[in-house]
């Protein structure tokens, strides 16, 4: 564990989905269960896709998207857990696959070779889900050991709504809560 005022340190991945405006609610369950959160998003993630400057304020930590360049110093100490969510088509593929084109995904290919929990909230269409490369992505990330949640199809539902985005639920996959302090 790491020791930032005692509690483990939650990196939170987000990726571009109409859903990650919410990850806030994703950070605050996790502050609430004494984690220390660091959020690193995806390059199309940042592009508005949440509110940057509200979960800066909400971390005190600045949101990571691209590589510090040599001689500057960590913003995060490393990883206890992460949590990618929303995850989406192109990250759970390109993750599988072993690309790391991007801070993002090189931070998830580095943590199985740490050995560090994954857990992940797909946001996925169904029509993208069907697809093989798909299927045999899940299974490549679920033999290394990441944890799914139930898949996000995030399309509107008969009444024109749509399902709630189960935040909370990357949490309980970790399947240890961190100690208080």
């Amino acid at each position: 564990m790491t020791e930032q005022a005692g509690k483990p340190f939650l990196y939170v991945v987000v990726c571009a989905a109409g859903v990650a405006a919410g990850v806030g609610r994703l950070v605050a369950a996790a502050q609430e269960r004494q984690w220390e959160v660091g959020v690193i998003a995806t390059p199309v993630a940042m592009g508005g896709f949440f509110d940057t400057a509200a979960v800066e304020a909400q971390t005190g930590r600045p949101i990571r998207a691209a590589w510090r360049t040599p001689g500057d110093p960590r913003p995060f100490p490393p990883p206890d857990a992460v949590v990618v969510a929303p995850a989406t088509f192109n990250t759970i593929n390109k993750w599988a696959a072993g690309s790391a084109d991007t801070l993002a995904l090189a931070t998830l290919c580095e943590s199985y070779g740490l050995g560090v929990p994954v857990a992940v909230l797909p946001c996925v269409a169904d029509a993208l889900a069907a697809h093989p490369a798909y299927q045999d992505s899940l299974t490549r990330l679920r033999g290394m050991g990441v944890r799914f949640g139930e898949p996000y199809p995030g399309e509107p539902q008969p009444d024109g709504g749509r399902p709630e985005f189960a935040w909370e639920r990357a949490l309980d996959l970790l399947g240890t809560r961190p100690k208080h302090p």
